[in-house]
């Protein structure tokens, strides 16, 4: 499949600290893409500067303000402005959208890796670059727990914070539903029910934060959480 266009969609509530570094990866994996990238960033909520961001990554970047306080929607709020302020309400089967979080670092390659996998989905792994807040054997447990979900298919792990899929697909499942957490979980799910090809790549891997209070309830600081309070016989 040759897409013609992509989207990028990232969500971010008083991100104002990790945005850029984030924006940076991604407009760089959106230059080694050659066709155009749209990114769009939704500010939920924001009560930082997070705004003061616009217009410093290029024209290709656009903020877009909502109140929901809700992943799930500020996810679908991205898509959805992409689809009827850009001029991408008609053809989508020759879109790709994508979708990784404000305190996650993308590699060059990342876009590249997605459309060139063939499949409807892609899930990618994350990895965590500073581990300074927390003890070796927090770390040991997260590792050991981490490589468990390894499967022939490749891994059992669903983040937003790597993930993408044709926009075609996207819409006909119902796209990313209002829900607080495990809204890439349930996007998934929808996918797997409507029998689309799923390619769960472990070598397509971004660098995310080991924050331990994350912006989501049940998001991955809150298992990183759990994580450093287990007790070592329980892994």
């Amino acid at each position: 499949m040759t897409y013609q266009q992509a989207v990028v969609v990232v969500p971010a509530h008083d991100e104002v600290q990790h945005l850029p570094l984030c924006l940076k990866s991604v407009v760089t994996a959106a230059a080694c893409l050659p066709v155009p990238v749209l990114v769009v960033v939704v500010l939920d909520s924001c009560t930082d500067d997070s705004k003061q961001l616009s217009g410093r990554f290029g024209s290709d970047v656009h903020f877009v303000e909502i109140e929901a306080g809700n992943v799930g929607a500020a996810r679908a709020a991205g898509f959805s402005y992409a689809r009827s302020t850009c001029g991408m309400d008609s053809d989508q089967s020759s879109v790709w959208f994508a979708t990784t979080d404000a305190d996650s670092v993308v590699d060059p390659d990342w876009l590249i890796r997605q459309t060139a996998s063939g499949a409807d989905m892609v899930l990618g792994v994350v990895r965590v670059a500073d581990w300074r807040r927390y003890p070796a054997a927090a770390i040991r447990r997260y590792l050991a727990a981490y490589r468990a979900k390894r499967r022939p298919d490749g891994h059992g792990h669903v983040h937003g914070a790597n993930m993408g899929f044709r926009a075609e697909a996207y819409w006909r499942v119902g796209g990313f539903a209002n829900l607080p957490n495990d809204e890439d979980v349930d996007l998934v799910r929808r996918f797997e029910e409507h029998g689309y090809r799923i390619d769960r790549d472990a070598r397509l891997s971004v660098v995310t934060s080991a924050r331990q209070i994350g912006r989501a309830p049940r998001g991955f600081a809150a298992h990183l959480r759990s994580v450093q309070l287990a007790r070592q016989d329980q892994v």
